[in-house]
């Protein structure tokens, strides 16, 4: 009786449950988002070799959120993690004009997968805080963000160190997933 009481308030109330990768190249500020998110403050990192994982709940939906090592050599194996994934997050350091190029490489190698074919796209213009940080519009152009066209996708200023943009993301973010149920 317990579980169907609990089915019937989370189909009343919309809970749902999402796995959401978190990717971008290495330093673009993806552990720290996670643990923003998560925790609500800023926690001191390390580069992440391999994942870190953790469930944030927002909007009624758990986000299953994956943070996965941007380095070269962990890139490869981001596809092991790309089944039942119904979003990306995908956070650019938008100061590092140096890599943008590669940004935009792997970004848009990512869309082509065939097992994210049906996920959405939330872009984190990551790190505003910083001097000579490109706006969304500067960074929607480097990523060619107007090339995509088979799939929802925002983008958002954020800081995560601040905490702006964030949940403004999050909100697009929850209202898409619901809305695509």
């Amino acid at each position: 009786m317990g579980i169907l009481f609990t089915r019937m308030l989370s189909s009343l109330f919309g809970n749902r449950e999402a796995r959401i990768l978190v990717l971008g190249l290495d330093n673009a500020g993806k552990t720290t988002i996670l643990y923003r998110l998560q925790m609500g403050e800023v926690v001191s990192t390390i580069p992440t070799i391999g994942f870190n994982v953790e469930t944030v709940q927002y909007n009624n939906i758990k986000l299953q959120v994956w943070d996965l090592g941007g380095q070269t050599s962990i890139r490869p194996y981001w596809r092991c993690y790309f089944p039942n994934t119904q979003a990306i997050i995908y956070v650019v350091d938008s100061s590092d004009t140096d890599r943008l190029v590669t940004a935009k490489d792997e970004f848009h190698a990512i869309l082509e997968e065939e097992e994210l074919k049906g996920a959405i796209v939330l872009v984190y213009a990551n790190k505003q805080d910083l001097p000579g940080a490109l706006d969304d519009a500067a960074i929607t152009e480097a990523l060619e963000l107007h090339k995509i066209k088979n799939r929802q996708w925002a983008i958002f200023k954020t800081s995560a160190i601040k905490g702006e943009g964030l949940f403004e993301g999050l909100d697009w973010l929850s209202n898409t997933l619901k809305s695509g149920s």
